[in-house]
């Protein structure tokens, strides 16, 4: 990298956002002592970050616990750019969640060395990746996040717990009382308590802890009835993680190193699933997820067009070096989250410590080995193999090894809910055989109790338990506050993918925009319940009172209709 890049990360993370996480959140992370508030979240996902957002502009004092060293999950420590619809950038999403996008544009034109070009871009993409209107870096999002949230930290209404994980709850009766964190740094341990607690974990870990009632993987058409669902329900075939990383190339220069450990087994490896995979996962086919046939992708790191077939280089770019002054960048960056590294050998939800972090090990194994690949394997359209040139970007996401800091998470645990959405909702196969009719302006089911948005195909990745792609068209869609409501256990609320969602809805409503709605409809929910001294349940059971709630969330920006 060059001086000026190495010095940009500095200022992304160690300017006024950077210097907030360094100094009063890691001060909230280190030591002992026990905490109250009036919520506490743990979790700092996405989906916990706009729990935070929600509850605290509301007045709440809030706290937040992450598992890793940088809050917002998807965005940030997992580094996945924004999977979002195409009308993202005027609705179809709450308005804190368009002008957190709007500060991640600002950043990057008050921080980098831009084009006079990209300076005039309204709706500037500074990777320019096809996937989304917004491909950035990771480390931008988190300086995003720690500024929009570090007045709340100096303020002490917000108080931060870095690289904790939740290890015990107590409840009494129906209702949380505490839950103790462990610190992975010192294995000191901390008591929190509050009137509510909301689960903004990527798995899901409150659940089993409080023993509120929760399923995982794919249940039998004969509970959902849902079109696509299996026959027979298995709760561990659930979707593939991946150990995401992002790339540079400079071209002219050979970076290749050691080949990794298990690179000879992953070199030849053949998923099993069903229907089947195209062939090795390390080659450029794969089943095309719509139709399952064998498809032939591109990959040229210089940009260039690839006969006819994507680019993986530009499908999720999230550094396009044309968008900066020369010199800024060597070379363009891409994130490489694809097919090819999606892991599916084993679980992380329900399987013991040692077997999670097995498989986290030799998920990233599967991506240093697909890296290795690209660099010398990889076939190039001149005839030769490998591009040398391309190299891991440890700084860029704070790791040693240049992996991301978490898996990338697509499945978690799912409340059994008040409410469950199904296929029956959103799939737009089976609503135009429900309604009779299939026009372009079709949406999904409309939900009295909404309290968001979203809209994203039904996307489920392979499974653990040998599935091939699953993946059809959904229609834009709400969240139903009964989603959010257990069944059983009062005071504890779901803020991203471990919502009442079946193995298939899960697939729509687990993307960005959506895990935002999710974390802070949670957030604004508890401050409601608080004040007007109702539980959830009631809130969604009163008419008036979830009318009057409802109008709350509109007048705060939060779409809870599609025009």
């Amino acid at each position: 990298m060059t001086t000026f890049l190495r010095r940009s990360f500095l200022r992304t993370a160690g300017g006024l956002a950077g210097a907030l996480s360094v100094s009063p959140w890691l001060l909230a992370a280190d030591g002992g002592g026990d905490e109250a508030a009036d919520v506490v979240i743990i979790g700092g996902s996405l989906g916990g970050c706009a729990a935070a957002i929600g509850a605290l502009r509301r007045g709440l004092r809030v706290v937040m616990t992450e598992e890793t060293e940088w809050i917002g999950g998807q965005l940030t420590s997992q580094i996945v750019p924004p999977d979002e619809h195409a009308y993202i950038e005027t609705r179809g999403a709450n308005a804190s969640y368009r002008q957190f996008r709007t500060d991640i544009r600002d950043h990057y034109r008050q921080h980098f060395p831009l084009t006079e070009a990209a300076k005039q871009q309204p709706n500037l993409n500074p990777g320019g990746g096809s996937v989304s209107r917004l491909c950035h870096e990771p480390r931008v999002a988190l300086a995003v996040l720690n500024q929009t949230l570090a007045p709340y930290v100096e303020s002490g209404k917000l108080k931060l717990f870095l690289q904790h994980v939740p290890v015990q709850a107590e409840m009494e009766g129906d209702r949380v009382a505490s839950v103790a964190v462990r610190s992975l740094k010192s294995g000191e341990e901390r008591t929190l308590t509050a009137p509510y607690f909301i689960d903004a974990t990527e798995l899901g870990d409150l659940l089993p802890l409080t023993g509120t009632e929760y399923v995982t993987g794919a249940e039998a058409k004969a509970d959902t009835h849902e079109l696509h669902a299996a026959e027979t329900a298995d709760p561990a075939n659930q979707q593939a993680f991946t150990v995401c990383f992002p790339l540079q190339y400079v071209a002219g220069q050979d970076f290749v190193g050691d080949k990794p450990a298990d690179y000879d087994f992953w070199r030849d490896y053949v998923p099993e699933l069903t229907p089947p995979w195209s062939g090795k996962l390390l080659d450029l086919s794969y089943s095309s997820p719509r139709d399952l046939k064998p498809k032939k992708l591109g990959f040229d790191p210089t940009g260039a067009a690839t006969a006819g077939t994507l680019n993986l280089w530009n499908y999720r770019r999230i550094v396009n070096a044309a968008n900066f002054v020369p010199g800024t960048y060597e070379g363009s960056v891409t994130l490489v989250n694809w097919p090819q590294n999606d892991y599916v050998l084993g679980n992380l939800v329900d399987v013991s410590e040692a077997e999670k972090q097995k498989h986290i090990r030799q998920a990233k194994q599967l991506s240093l080995s697909l890296f290795y690949w690209l660099q010398t394997e990889c076939p190039r359209a001149d005839g030769g193999a490998g591009f040398p040139g391309l190299r891991l970007l440890p700084e860029m996401v704070g790791t040693e090894d240049g992996m991301a800091m978490y898996p990338y998470v697509r499945e978690a645990r799912r409340i059994l809910a008040e409410f469950t959405v199904t296929e029956l909702h959103v799939g737009a196969e089976q609503r135009a055989q429900i309604v009779g009719k299939k026009e372009p302006n079709m949406k999904g089911a409309p939900f009295a109790d909404s309290v968001g948005v979203g809209s994203y195909h039904i996307d489920l990745h392979p499974s653990s338990g040998g599935d091939n792609y699953i993946d059809f068209a959904s229609l834009p869609f709400q969240i139903p506050l009964g989603s959010l409501i257990p069944r059983r256990v009062e005071n504890l609320i779901p803020a991203c993918k471990n919502i009442g969602t079946t193995h298939l809805s899960n697939g729509c409503y687990r993307l960005h925009p959506v895990e935002w709605g999710i974390g802070e409809a949670a957030g604004c929910l508890v401050s409601y319940a608080l004040e007007k001294k109702l539980s959830p349940r009631a809130v969604r059971n009163t008419p008036e009172k979830l009318a009057d709630f409802q109008r709350s969330l509109t007048a705060e920006g939060i779409e809870i209709a599609w025009a």
